[in-house]
């Protein structure tokens, strides 16, 4: 699954992604924009009344039923649940009517369609230390529905290329039908090519970061976590173009950026801004945690299968800051065991050891722990840790083969 998701997700759905990475896009030429300034221009209840923004609804109400009916949505009741609250909490005053979904898709990515609705990608959820940087991605995105930028850009595209922006958007929303039968991939690459003709300017992208600091102060989160989640993104990037030696296509992520400094810069003015002396604020680590905790093993193993030690190591490093534990250690493991570089068979030896020693390290940390420790002679103490992941894991599939090494 991995390798054509990443494929997928670097090359379809980040060039048409409206999102956190659209978010990310664009810098600070033009003046920065107060979130004070930042009036919601809908409030609850909404519904266009201008006849090309209803027609507009309309495909986005096929749209929806397409992606709500994917193979490719994590469906967990109480993740989507949480996913919903979020959105309830800082969507401002229209955040009853919008709606949320979560895609298996290990990229990081969001995006927000003009009716109200977002889908956000699972590797998103892996990479954000807390509910707080969550909250920010969701919330910017709540800011573009709020401001009202899609039907704002809907139309200059429109008086750009009329026949063109129309024809495309239909293409679109018919390939996303067409994609029930040929692939969920299919399905929601060809949504992107809706959300590639919704080009939001600077200054929209600068409304949004805007509308987004002041929907989470309002919310009780720490505002400065925007910044946090777009500093974590730069170093990821820089640390994955370091390992290829050149960046990674996202689309318009960092083509259109001219300086990613300044866009850091403003969304740490804005924080300080909307940051109240006094106010105890909670970036629900502990509850982010929690909730993610069922599928935080998936995300690490899709992470570590797109074949970008670079940026692994760096997620890795950077969830680590919050502490290590025997999760991560085992896929820092597993980082230099794929890598198979000129000394990485000890570089994971190394890393598979030390995840042993945390009561939370999954079963395959014990296995690659036996079998690394057998491959330096050590014979004895290689089928204890085999015979330990027996007994956490009976019925894997390896499993007659190590009983076979370990009797």
């Amino acid at each position: 699954m991995c390798s054509r998701c990443a494929a997928l997700s670097r090359r379809s759905m980040l060039a048409g992604g409206g999102a956190l990475a659209a978010m990310l896009a664009t810098g600070s030429a033009q003046a920065r924009t107060s979130p004070a300034d930042m009036v919601p221009l809908i409030g609850p209840g909404f519904r266009p009344t201008d006849t090309d923004e209803k027609g507009l609804w309309q495909l986005m109400d096929r749209a929806e039923e397409e992606i709500s009916g994917s193979n490719l949505l994590l469906k967990d009741p109480a993740l989507v649940s949480y996913l919903q609250g979020i959105i309830g909490t800082v969507g401002g005053p229209a955040a009853k009517d919008m709606r949320i979904y979560l895609a298996h898709v290990p990229d990081f990515n969001a995006m927000m369609f003009p009716s109200g609705f977002a889908v956000v990608f699972s590797g998103l959820l892996l990479r954000m230390r807390n509910e707080a940087q969550l909250a920010g991605v969701i919330a910017h995105e709540s800011g573009h529905f709020l401001r009202r930028h899609m039907i704002r850009s809907w139309r200059d595209q429109k008086r750009k290329s009329d026949l063109f922006a129309v024809g495309a958007l239909a293409a679109g929303v018919a390939g996303a039908g067409a994609g029930v039968y040929m692939g969920d991939y299919v399905q929601l690459a060809q949504l992107a090519t809706i959300l590639s003709l919704f080009a939001y300017s600077r200054a929209m992208e600068a409304e949004a970061d805007a509308m987004g600091a002041r929907l989470i102060a309002e919310a009780g989160y720490p505002p400065i976590e925007m910044a946090n989640v777009w500093e974590q993104l730069i170093g990821e990037e820089d640390a994955s173009a370091a390992y290829r030696r050149k960046r990674r296509r996202r689309g318009s992520l960092f083509d259109t950026h001219p300086s990613e400094g300044s866009r850091l810069a403003d969304l740490k003015i804005s924080a300080a801004e909307v940051t109240v002396p006094g106010r105890t604020y909670d970036s629900g680590r502990a509850r982010y945690l929690e909730k993610i905790a069922p599928i935080r093993e998936m995300l690490l193993e899709d992470q570590v299968k797109l074949n970008d030690p670079g940026a692994s190591q760096y997620l890795l490093n950077t969830l680590a800051l919050d502490g290590w534990n025997g999760l991560l250690r085992y896929y820092e493991g597993e980082v230099w065991r794929l890598r198979n570089r000129a000394g990485d068979d000890t570089r994971a030896a190394q890393s598979y050891a030390v995840a042993v020693a945390y009561p939370d390290a999954p079963a395959e940390a014990w296995r690659w722990h036996g079998l690394s420790l057998i491959k330096e002679g050590r014979s004895g103490e290689g089928k204890a840790a085999l015979g330990r992941y027996l007994q956490m894991k009976p019925a894997a599939p390896d499993a007659p083969f190590i009983r076979q090494m370990v009797g």
